[in-house]
């Protein structure tokens, strides 16, 4: 396992490293075979004299390398998103909240990451820039045929798994963090969406999007939210035991492959020898929340004028989704509103007396890229089948953490697989505002998952 920030920036105050040293160290890897299609544009020039200032200051980042994802403005270039069709766009006349609040803390730049166009799917593919392949932190490039890195945010956690940052800013709207932080093992915090600002980011929801990142570890996650929310996390010492924790048996279980399935059971089996108390509580069914249903009507009031220009040149599959937003009606958006009310309130009700819920992040590991890959247009039957393979992996994805989203909630991803398994990540979550609850209750449980 590469160190994280906080070791490297305890390395670099005690002089055993030094931050130029460092920062060539994350351009080797961006540079590497394993990130093949994880950046968009690299800034490695301006990442050098950028690092040279901040190691003058003890700032929390400490001059060290940090990814953006395309979907967030840096000042002077285009936000492509992910896209062709913005490609031409105005640069931005500054940074967004997000990536200025970075660099504030010390934080260089290394590059813009790869994403799923407009950040409307949780698989990670994108058919104009190409796809990153699914890379382990723990252990490694993935064994075999290539493998989806999830999405939106796919370069980002590449970019962290490999060595290439210590921070992938990205955004989670259903599990763009989450996703891809569990099918490359590595820490993804999805924070309460209203502690970090969204400005300056290519919307796709605007009810649900959150701005946040993955890091190499739980403590470094504390860090970056630190930074992104500007705000301190209230710390607490207090052991496993005396967190109450609940496992929701409703759907969040259903149909996970024998991987997930066993590292899971594991890890429960882990944390109750560690002393904890773990319940098995019944949750509202699923089929009650409006799932996924902010994210089309919410995209197609952005997309529809660039839409009716430039169509042709958007992903078939994402202007599928964004163009299923067309259909709905305003009483029909409105109903969508009042149903989440009514869910979220059911939810709140089940999860009284429980300090987090744990649930595995996706319920599979991560498919192969061959089998969803975009349409090659030589072999139409081939073409239809891999559309229907991505639209179910995309589903499946996407059901637990989204959840979490359309809760107003926040979540932590941590890995729980271990060596010769394919990454495998535990969410760990709640609802509003307990985002200090959940680090620190994932602070608990990746020390007992680091001894097995």
């Amino acid at each position: 396992m590469l160190p994280d920030l906080i070791a490297t920036r305890d390395r670099l105050r005690d002089g055993t490293t030094a931050v130029p040293a460092e920062l060539e160290r994350c351009i080797e890897a961006a540079q590497s075979p394993a990130n093949t299609h994880s950046f968009v544009r690299t800034l490695f020039g301006e990442a050098r004299t950028n690092a040279v200032q901040a190691s003058l200051d003890r700032l929390p980042l400490a001059g060290l390398a940090v990814s953006v994802k395309d979907l967030f403005d840096i000042a002077g270039q285009p936000t492509p998103a992910g896209s062709t069709v913005l490609a031409d766009a105005p640069a931005a006349a500054a940074d967004s909240p997000a990536v200025a609040r970075l660099r504030a803390a010390g934080g260089v730049v290394i590059g813009r990451t790869n994403m799923v166009e407009f950040a409307f799917s949780g698989v990670g593919v994108n058919p104009h820039f190409g796809t990153p392949a699914a890379f382990d932190a723990r252990s490694g490039a993935l064994p075999g045929a290539p493998r989806v890195p999830g999405g939106s945010s796919s370069g980002a956690a590449v970019s962290v798994a490999t060595g290439a940052a210590f921070i992938g800013l990205g955004s989670d709207t259903g599990g763009s963090i989450r996703i891809p932080a569990a099918l490359n093992g590595i820490v993804g915090f999805k924070n309460t969406a209203r502690l970090v600002p969204t400005t300056g980011a290519v919307p796709l929801s605007t009810t649900l999007d959150t701005a946040c990142a993955m890091t190499r570890s739980v403590r470094d996650a504390i860090v970056a939210h630190e930074v992104l929310a500007a705000r301190s996390v209230t710390r607490s010492l207090a052991p496993l035991s005396q967190y109450r924790l609940a496992v929701p048996s409703t759907v969040f279980l259903d149909g996970m492959d024998a991987t997930v399935a066993r590292a899971f059971e594991r890890t429960l089996s882990a944390l109750r020898a560690a002393g904890a108390t773990i319940d098995t509580i019944d949750m509202p069914p699923m089929q009650e929340q409006p799932v996924h249903g902010f994210s089309a009507p919410e995209a197609y009031a952005w997309h529809r004028e660039l839409l009716q220009r430039a169509g042709t040149r958007y992903d078939p599959r994402v202007r599928a989704r964004i163009d299923k937003g067309a259909a709905l009606m305003a009483w029909e958006y409105i109903d969508l509103l009042q149903a989440r009310q009514h869910w979220m309130a059911r939810m709140h009700a089940c999860m009284e007396g429980y300090d987090v819920l744990l649930s595995p992040t996706v319920p599979i590991v991560a498919p192969a890229l061959a089998d969803v890959a975009p349409a090659g247009g030589q072999d139409a039957a081939q073409d239809a089948a891999r559309d229907a393979e991505f639209f179910r992996v995309n589903t499946l994805l996407l059901r637990n953490t989204s959840a979490v989203n359309l809760l107003d909630g926040c979540a932590l991803s941590l890995p729980c697989h271990v060596p010769g398994e394919l990454p495998v990540g535990l969410m760990v979550w709640h609802g509003a505002l307990r985002d200090d609850t959940v680090l620190n209750t994932g602070l608990q449980i990746e020390k007992i998952l680091q001894k097995q």
